[in-house]
C-alpha cells in the first residue's frame, strides 16, 4: 500500500470510530432536546439561570452541559432558535453587570474544548443583524476569545507530509487562497523543499487556527503558477536567499477580529531564521482580492483621474462603464498577448488601488494586514495569477509584501500618517 493509501485509510478509519460514537450519543442528544419544544416562556427562564446562577451552582452547569451537547448537534434552525432563546434571556438581565460573561464562562467550564464557543461565535456573527439583542453577546463572547486565544497560549508547529492525515484534510479543507486539488498538490506544499507552519490552542488541539505556506527561492517570486506547480523542480534549500510567504489561511470564522496572523509571521520568521540562516528576506506573493471590484465601480469622472494617458482619460470621459471596461481590456490582456501600455496602467492601477485608504486603514483587507504588520509594497506582478480566481479578483495581477525586519516600525509610522510604504520598485509608476 503506498504512504497515500496508508493515509487515506487512517482517515476513514477515523472517520467511522467518530461515526460509532456519534450514534451511541443519539439516545442522550435526543433525550436533552426534549426541553427545547416546552413552552417558550418557561424555557427562557430556564436560560435565565445560565447567566444569573452562582459559577458552584450544580443544576445551572448539568443545564449548561444539556445546551451545549443540544447546540452541537444542532442543525443551523435549531442553532438559530437557541440563540434567539440566549438573547430574550439576556435581554431581562438587570443589572447586566458580567452575568453575559458568566454564561460563556459557565459554558467554558462544562465544555472539553473551545470548540463550541468558536462555533458559537461563528453563528452569533452571522444571525447578529436577524435575531435581535445578540450583537451583545456576541461583543461579550468576542473579549473571552480574545483573553482565551491569546498568543502566549498558542503553539507554534510545522505540518510536514509526516503530520496525521486527518490533519494534512484539515490543510485541503481550510486552505482559502489557492484551492489544494489533490493529494499531491498537498504533498508538495508540505514538502521538504517547503515548510507550512500553523498555530494550534491547547483547548483546541486538533485544529489549526492559522496557517502560512513558504516557498524558497534565490529571489522575489512573480509567478503563484510557478510555485504551486508540483513538477516544477525543488528548489535547492542551500541556495535559497528568499522565504515566500504564498498562502495565509485563517481557519476559524468564529475568531475573526482577533489578530493573531501577525505574531505567526514574526515566530514564522525567527524559526526560519534558526533553520535556514542563509536567508536574507522575506516577502509574500500576495493576491490583490478587492482590486477587479473597485475598479468596476470607477465611473469616467473617477477614472480620469486614475488614468495617466491622454488618450485613455480622453475615452473615459463621460463613460458610466469606463472602471468596468478596464476590468475587460485587462483580463483579455492578461490572457493573451499584450502592449506595454496596457500593461503598464494596469500595473499602476493595483498600486494606486493598494494605496487607497479609508477611516485610515487600506481598502483592501490582504494589503490590511501586511501593511499592519510593518510591510511594505515592494512589487506589482503582472500576469502572476491567471487561475479563474485570480482573475476574477485582480485581472491576474498579484503584490509582493516586503518584510524588512529593521523597517517595520518605521513602515507602520507611515501607514499611520495615510502613506503607506512603497518600494524603489514602484517608483517607476
Amino acid at each position: 500500500m503506498t504512504t497515500t493509501d496508508t493515509e487515506k485509510a487512517v482517515v476513514v478509519s477515523k472517520g467511522v470510530e467518530v461515526a460509532v460514537a456519534s450514534k451511541e450519543a443519539e439516545g442522550l442528544v435526543a433525550r436533552l432536546g426534549r426541553w427545547l419544544d416546552r413552552d417558550r416562556g418557561s424555557l427562557a427562564a430556564e436560560t435565565a439561570t445560565l447567566f444569573t446562577a452562582r459559577m458552584t451552582d450544580v443544576a445551572a452547569n448539568r443545564l449548561a452541559k444539556q445546551w451545549s451537547l443540544r447546540y452541537a448537534a444542532a442543525d443551523g434552525k435549531e442553532r438559530r432558535v437557541l440563540l434567539a432563546t440566549l438573547a430574550q434571556a439576556s435581554a431581562g438581565l438587570e443589572p447586566r453587570g458580567d452575568q453575559g460573561l458568566r454564561l460563556f464562562r459557565r459554558l467554558y467550564a462544562q465544555a472539553d474544548s473551545l470548540h463550541l464557543l468558536v462555533e458559537l461565535r461563528a453563528d452569533m456573527l452571522r444571525w447578529r443583524n436577524q435575531v435581535a439583542g445578540l450583537t451583545v453577546l456576541e461583543r461579550e463572547l468576542e473579549g473571552l476569545l480574545n483573553s482565551w486565544f491569546d498568543v502566549g497560549m498558542l503553539e507554534l508547529r510545522p505540518i510536514t507530509w509526516d503530520s496525521p492525515a486527518s490533519l494534512l484534510e484539515k490543510l485541503i479543507q481550510y486552505e482559502a487562497v489557492h484551492e489544494i486539488r489533490s493529494w499531491e498538490e498537498l504533498r508538495h506544499r508540505v514538502a521538504d523543499h517547503r515548510r507550512c507552519y500553523a498555530f494550534f490552542h491547547p483547548r483546541m488541539n486538533d485544529v489549526p487556527l492559522i496557517f502560512v505556506e513558504v516557498a524558497f527561492a534565490t529571489q522575489m517570486a512573480d509567478n503563484v503558477q510557478v510555485l504551486l506547480d508540483p513538477k516544477v523542480p525543488a528548489s535547492d534549500l542551500n541556495k535559497a536567499k528568499w522565504a515566500i510567504f504564498y498562502s495565509i489561511s485563517n481557519t476559524q470564522p468564529g475568531l475573526r477580529g482577533i489578530s493573531f496572523g501577525n505574531f505567526l509571521l514574526k515566530r514564522v520568521v525567527d524559526q526560519l531564521l534558526t533553520e535556514l540562516p542563509k536567508l536574507k528576506s522575506f516577502a509574500t506573493l500576495s493576491p490583490i482580492p478587492g482590486f477587479v471590484d473597485w475598479l468596476g465601480k470607477q465611473d469616467g469622472k473617477a477614472m480620469q483621474e486614475l488614468l495617466h494617458d491622454k488618450a485613455d482619460k480622453q475615452q473615459a470621459q463621460d463613460d458610466a462603464s469606463a472602471g468596468q471596461k478596464w476590468v475587460e481590456r485587462l483580463q483579455a490582456a492578461a490572457g493573451g498577448k499584450v502592449s506595454e501600455a496596457v500593461q503598464r496602467t494596469g500595473l499602476r492601477l493595483a498600486v494606486l488601488y493598494l494605496k487607497s485608504m479609508k477611516n485610515g486603514q487600506p481598502i483592501d483587507a490582504v494589503a490590511r494586514f501586511h501593511l499592519g504588520n510593518g510591510a511594505r509594497i515592494e512589487r506589482v506582478n503582472w500576469a502572476a495569477d491567471c487561475s479563474p480566481k485570480g482573475m476574477a479578483q485582480s485581472s491576474g495581477i498579484m503584490v509582493n509584501y516586503l518584510y524588512d525586519l529593521d523597517q517595520l516600525d518605521d513602515n507602520l509610522a507611515l501607514l499611520a500618517a495615510g502613506k503607506p510604504k512603497m518600494g524603489l520598485n514602484l517608483r517607476w509608476l
